[in-house]
């Protein structure tokens, strides 16, 4: 960490313009200047306003701000920000500073957010924060209004209050802010509310799951609980935007064959873009060279047949198209719990008749499209053009269904095996679809065209 230096006059000027923004726009302007820059300005900026700032989960490079930061003042920010940011700044810090900065906390501090370096990123766990408010089932709404007043709460969401027994200190009852404000002071908070059992998590619950029990029950924040029932934290439905944002953007890029990216497209370095890319596109190629395994088996067909040939982009890219439409189809409902594992037969029934039917508008279509030009006077196929154009219709109607049928049937392998299902990247199935593609083909070609060409 670097020592204190004198704030330049433009770092003063930009702090003080930064004073009168909003908290999300401060994060959005020191995105724009480089880390040790923007650190110099975090510093000159009021405390209150730095501590906002550095909770904004949209702030690039914030383990990079505090490497920047001399110590006392890194670590007084870290010890006023919310525990989930806190947590999150922390996973990505250098061992050496973590620990620098881990030896200058309060026990309080300390214990606290090595409970949550704990949990992995993607569980709820991994996103809930420690910050809530709390009280046994025996206090009156009066009482509990009037210690969340005397408390101030400075940075707890006071969405609810999560009413434990008072004896083992277990959930049993979750009171909304609405409910609490609404309701007759002199009740206890037993009284107050829906009487259902509260939602909860556990902290291992991967946080795709939190997030569709916030959305299926419209909540605001879903508590995260341990084996009997005491409670860990809260899972708020800001952090779980947060993920999903992270989730959706690392899902995008596996299904475009691309590892994750962990900044922002225009920050990514040279090196760390090919990297991301050429790991991908390297295996892509060496999956291809089936492909040209699959034609030197063909060889001699396509010396006797070199028609043939033209027609070996239109059946390999309709193929993959098919297989990644259903591909996409199928990962999506998989994420939203539409399908599970035990579907996968009702899929497949489902994916096998619909990959005949488009296949068999698109081979219309290629037949048709090679009948026009012959007859038109565009293109001689040759004396067994007619020929050409049924192999060529027939094996559209068999690669569009094959493609429909591995597409469909990759992602449940996948998340069979463990992995997750957005690793059937679209240009994966359109690999697999264009060797298989390129068998059936040359297979359908044969048995029409033996005796003529062939």
């Amino acid at each position: 960490m670097d020592d204190q230096e004198p704030a330049a006059p433009d770092t003063a000027q930009l702090a003080q313009t930064l004073e009168r923004v909003h908290d999300a726009d401060v994060a959005d302007a020191l995105n724009a200047i480089e880390p040790h820059a923007a650190a110099r300005v975090l510093a000159a900026l009021p405390f209150d306003l730095a501590v906002r700032a550095v909770n904004q989960p949209e702030l690039d490079h914030r383990a990079h701000l505090f490497e920047h930061l001399p110590i006392e003042k890194a670590v007084a920010l870290m010890r006023a920000m919310s525990a989930d940011q806190r947590a999150d700044v922390f996973r990505e810090l250098p061992q050496r500073i973590g620990a620098r900065l881990l030896t200058a906390f309060d026990a309080g501090t300390r214990e606290s957010l090595q409970s949550l370096l704990v949990y992995p990123r993607t569980t709820a766990g991994g996103i809930m924060t420690t910050e809530h408010v709390e009280a046994p089932a025996t206090w009156t709404v009066e009482r509990t209004l009037g210690q969340i007043r005397a408390g101030g709460y400075p940075r707890r969401p006071v969405y609810a209050v999560y009413v434990l027994d008072p004896l083992d200190r277990r959930l049993i009852h979750v009171v909304t802010l609405r409910e609490l404000v609404l309701a007759d002071p002199s009740r206890t908070l037993m009284e107050v509310g829906d009487s259902h059992p509260p939602i909860t998590v556990n902290a291992w619950t991967d946080r795709e799951e939190a997030a569709r029990l916030i959305a299926k029950y419209d909540l605001l924040a879903v508590p995260v609980v341990d084996d009997r029932g005491h409670l860990l934290g809260i899972v708020t439905v800001d952090d779980v935007i947060d993920a999903m944002i992270k989730e959706q953007t690392e899902d995008v890029h596996k299904l475009g064959g691309v590892e994750e990216l962990d900044e922002p497209y225009t920050k990514v370095s040279f090196g760390t873009m090919i990297r991301k890319r050429g790991g991908w596109l390297c295996a892509l190629f060496l999956s291809e060279m089936l492909t040209a395994t699959a034609m030197q088996h063909f060889e001699g067909a396509l010396s006797r047949a070199i028609v043939l040939t033209l027609f070996i982009p239109l059946i390999m890219s309709s193929g993959g198209n098919s297989g990644s439409q259903a591909t996409s189809l199928i990962i999506r409902a998989l994420a939203l719990r539409d399908l599970r594992l035990k579907d996968w037969f009702r899929v497949a029934l489902r994916e096998l008749p619909t990959g005949i039917a488009l296949g068999t508008i698109l081979g219309a279509i290629g037949i048709v499209r090679i009948v026009a030009w012959q007859l038109l006077g565009f293109f001689d196929y040759g004396a067994h053009w007619f020929l050409i154009a049924l192999a060529v219709g027939l094996a559209l109607v068999g690669v569009v269904t094959f493609g429909s049928l591995a597409g469909s049937m990759l992602p449940f392998v996948l998340r069979r095996l463990g992995f997750d299902p957005a690793s059937a990247s679209a240009p994966f199935v359109a690999t697999l679809v264009d060797v298989t593609g390129l068998v059936i083909y040359f297979s359908v070609a044969y048995a029409v065209l033996r005796g003529t060409l062939l």
